[in-house]
């Protein structure tokens, strides 16, 4: 077992360095067109089948990664949130090669691979031990549900990449009126979002490569098999300084930070003081990775991206975006609405019970169908399409991370 866990780290560092690489292969091939030579069309697409290479390579290597994990855990590894997150990437990933091998528009890639970068790094914060499935889990529901609920995500996931792209293809980013600022503002508010999970992502990497630690042991009351309440300590571990400190808990080992040697305030009862403390370090963090970036490009980082995508037809983007969409709305509509009915009945005695993470999958299924009715009744296209791609996508990511992190719930299992 030691020797397929050591070849499963193995295959997940591959796959990361894939991937990215891909992605900056990928880059090379569309911005590389302008120093193409007399033949910037061969250029691009010699570079790009390097690219599309390497990206296949990076999926295989996922596969077997995913495979191996399995082998390990003796069941569909997508029971916590490290696992999952590991094969929501693959899935983006898998979308993005049926997606590309259906249109073959090279810049896709620029954007589709990072998303899935961005949530398998995230994936990475998580505790990565194989852990038993609890009783709610013990079930092959979990291997229909979870993996058609996260392969419509992905389809979704590339939806959002093209619709991001379209937009960045469109808006006048030298507009004063009104409603040119505003659109100004919302794409850089997008980009930003994904600038703060990056930061956040690279802040966790750095604490943990500087070993820090901070630990609170608290006193709680709990009953146990047979009634009987009895105190036990609790003990919460932080891989981040900690701004917020649990309800009545004491310190048992805090490295200080910046000349901070003990938390600024305690939580109160009602606060989960490690989730509010994740919030905190993923807006300080967002804000000055984002103020960095702009120091660099000293301007606002959507009309940076924004020349990359001359000569691309917006249109393609925009009906890219609507058939990744097409595709995986009924996927989604099976894995997180009817497969995750019937299990819940099966585990809990309900169909519905209006747990938060049921109640984000609704509202999530919801914006896609309004997506499509004003796209296909009210001939909603071009940016208020891309639009509405952009923003269900949000919403999206706000029901794995936000619902799972921050609200608590019976789905709350996954945050583990």
């Amino acid at each position: 077992m030691d020797a397929v866990s050591k070849y499963n780290d193995t295959f997940f560092t591959l796959t990361f360095v894939l991937y990215c690489l891909g992605f900056m292969l990928f880059v090379i091939a569309v911005t590389g067109k302008k120093w193409g030579g007399t033949n910037p069309e061969a250029h691009m697409k010699r570079w790009g089948k390097i690219a599309f290479g390497t990206t296949l390579l990076g999926f295989v290597s996922h596969l077997l990664f995913f495979f191996t994990r399995w082998y390990m855990a003796g069941h569909i590894p997508t029971s916590n949130m490290f696992e999952f997150m590991t094969f929501l990437a693959m899935m983006i990933i898998f979308a993005y090669i049926v997606v590309y091998l259906i249109y073959r528009t090279l810049v896709i890639g620029i954007f589709a691979l990072p998303i899935g970068v961005i949530i398998l790094a995230y994936a990475a914060v998580f505790p990565q031990d194989v852990q038993p499935l609890i009783p709610a889990l013990q079930s092959y529901w979990l291997k229909i549900h979870v993996t058609t609920a996260a392969a419509g995500e992905a389809f979704f996931a590339v939806g959002f990449a093209a619709g991001l792209m379209h937009l960045l293809r469109t808006i006048d980013f030298t507009g004063t009126s009104k409603s040119s600022r505003r659109e100004q503002r919302g794409v850089e508010f997008t980009i930003f979002f994904m600038v703060m999970i990056i930061a956040f992502v690279g802040s966790v990497f750095t604490f943990n490569g500087l070993g820090y630690k901070a630990k609170f042991v608290a006193d709680v009351a709990q009953a146990d098999k047979s009634g009987v309440e009895q105190t036990i300590q609790r003990e919460t571990v932080y891989v981040l300084p900690p701004f917020v400190q649990p309800h009545n808990s004491k310190i048992e080992e805090m490295k200080p930070f910046l000349g901070m040697e003990k938390p600024l305030f305690e939580a109160p009862s009602w606060l989960a003081a490690r989730k509010t403390n994740t919030v905190i370090w993923t807006l300080i963090s967002g804000f000055l990775l984002y103020g960095l970036l702009r120091l660099v490009v000293r301007k606002p980082l959507s009309r940076a991206i924004s020349p990359v995508l001359n000569g691309i037809d917006a249109e393609d983007l925009d009906e890219i975006s609507y058939r990744a969409i097409v595709i995986g709305y009924p996927i989604f509509t099976l894995g997180a609405l009817i497969f995750a009915m019937i299990w819940a009945h099966e585990a809990w005695g309900r169909f519905w019970g209006w747990d938060p993470k049921e109640v984000w999958a609704l509202i999530t299924w919801l914006f896609y169908a309004a997506y499509l009715h004003l796209r296909l009744s009210k001939g909603w296209m071009g940016k208020r399409s891309s639009w509405m791609s952009v923003l269900g996508f949000l919403v999206v990511m706000f029901t794995l991370i936000g619902v799972n992190l921050v609200i608590a719930g019976l789905h709350s299992y996954a945050g583990v």
